[in-house]
């Protein structure tokens, strides 16, 4: 039995569930962002950070090694195309959505589910949407030479896995995916959308952003990863940053 501990919002963490309910493993669920459950996090992963699996002994944190690691011990159902070519391409666009557009999205998220007073800094919406539309256009020409339901083939991957909860995000949270610029991108979301397994994941986070409070989860600090930092930084939001770390508005990992 695997102890997943995830949530419901995070990317990474929804990743994660995708993959392991469509290699259909058995797990047991717990939310580790939930300050009830930070105990329990802390004894596997004392950076408390999600997602963490931990299976017979092993713990495995980072969406990227615990996908690797799922496809490497479960045969079944494998995640990761075949040919070793389309595994690369695979990996680049997991890394290119895992870092730059993770960033882009979720620092632009934070003013609709954060407990802030403040505005979104100026312009930071607009060079998010770049960064977006920069690597829309990469899997628009990706798409283009695909012929399969999937972007490898008949049967969803660690692609769909990984773009899902970003690219679902776009347009509620204001971004725009042009129709004319990227009709193979919005056909691939559509054939997502149908799919069991990215309805049941769609739902279950709207469950979440329903219920959650200031009590159970952490909403005024922020917890800030690597990508996300140097996404600001890149972009000339440094003052913006230093203020919320003199606000100690900031979660550092241990």
């Amino acid at each position: 039995m695997i102890i997943f501990f995830g949530n419901d919002f995070s990317p990474f963490s929804r990743k994660v569930r995708l993959a392991l309910e469509y290699k259909e493993i058995d797990y047991r669920f717990r939310d580790g962002l939930a300050k009830i459950n930070h105990e329990a996090l802390f004894t596997v992963n004392p950076r408390l950070e999600v997602p963490t699996i931990e299976h017979d002994g092993v713990v495995v944190s980072q969406s990227v090694h615990i996908v690797a690691y799922l496809d490497e011990v479960f045969s079944n159902n494998l995640i990761f195309p075949e040919r070793p070519a389309d595994r690369a391409l695979a990996r680049r666009i997991e890394h290119l959505f895992s870092t730059t557009i993770d960033a882009a999205i979720v620092n632009c998220s934070l003013w609709t589910w954060a407990s802030r007073k403040d505005d979104r800094p100026e312009g930071l919406f607009e060079a998010a949407q770049k960064d977006i539309n920069e690597a829309l256009q990469e899997l628009e020409e990706i798409l283009k030479l695909q012929r399969g339901k999937y972007m490898f083939g008949v049967e969803p991957g660690v692609v769909e896995f990984t773009i899902w909860p970003h690219i679902s995000a776009l347009k509620p949270l204001g971004f725009k995916i042009d129709d004319n610029q990227f009709p193979h991108v919005l056909r691939w979301m559509d054939t997502m959308k149908e799919g069991i397994l990215f309805r049941n994941d769609t739902a279950k986070t709207a469950e979440f952003l329903a219920t959650m409070t200031d009590e159970s989860h952490e909403r005024i600090k922020i917890a800030w990863r690597g990508d996300r930092i140097e996404w600001m930084l890149a972009r000339g939001y440094h003052q913006w940053l230093n203020r919320e770390i003199e606000a100690e508005r900031v979660i550092w990992p241990i």
